[in-house]
């Protein structure tokens, strides 16, 4: 997709930094590139080396459509080891969880299809349960992947990999890593009550 196909693709570098920021909570002018998070970041190596302080110059240079759909922004592991290092205290977890949020309101897929299908899961199961069960992400998650090869018609793809995740899936439960309990939250309400409320704020 292209810069001139998606809904924030006419906003100024100023206009995309000061939105990040506003909902981020994060003021992200006061990095000075000083690279202490890059350091830290245990996934860096996994993001084609898009490290936090690259991440928030991208912001702060208007490269938007790179700033959503790049590695670190789907893969960040939201530790805060960026936050515990910044001298200047910036969370950029909290600019790569804004910045999903904004590449799904868009309709932007990550460089990676399966890690949208991996947030979906994740925040459709834990918005309606209030937990996570992991049958049940995991569930969804692979539904999800399974589908997206089935509309490009790889039905080979499709059989390996079904293959391949139930031989995981078993060698998991049979190490009492993988549980078929279920779960819910006594306060799912609530947590469906404040994603309604955050949904209906306007931004931009």
């Amino acid at each position: 997709m292209s810069t001139e196909e998606f809904q924030y693709s006419h906003l100024s570098a100023q206009v995309f930094t000061s939105e990040i920021m506003a909902r981020s909570g994060q003021d992200i002018t006061s990095c000075y590139q000083c690279k202490r998070c890059a350091a830290g970041c245990p996934v860096a190596e996994q993001t084609d080396m898009v490290t936090p302080n690259r991440l928030i110059r991208m912001v702060i240079l208007g490269d938007i459509e790179q700033a959503l759909t790049n590695q670190l922004t789907w893969k960040c592991l939201f530790c805060h080891t960026c936050g515990t290092r910044c001298p200047n205290n910036i969370k950029t977890g909290r600019v790569a969880d804004t910045l999903k949020k904004m590449a799904l309101d868009a309709g932007l897929d990550p460089q990676n299809p399966e890690y949208k299908n991996f947030h979906k899961a994740f925040f459709n199961h834990s918005l309606r349960w209030g937990k996570i069960n992991e049958i049940g992400m995991m569930g969804e998650y692979e539904l999800r992947n399974i589908w997206d090869t089935m509309k490009k018609r790889k039905v080979r793809k499709i059989i390996s990999h079904m293959k391949a995740r139930s031989q995981f899936a078993w060698e998991m439960f049979r190490q009492k890593r993988l549980h078929l309990s279920f779960h819910s939250s006594k306060g799912r309400d609530e947590i469906s009550r404040l994603y309604k409320k955050s949904a209906g704020r306007k931004w931009i």
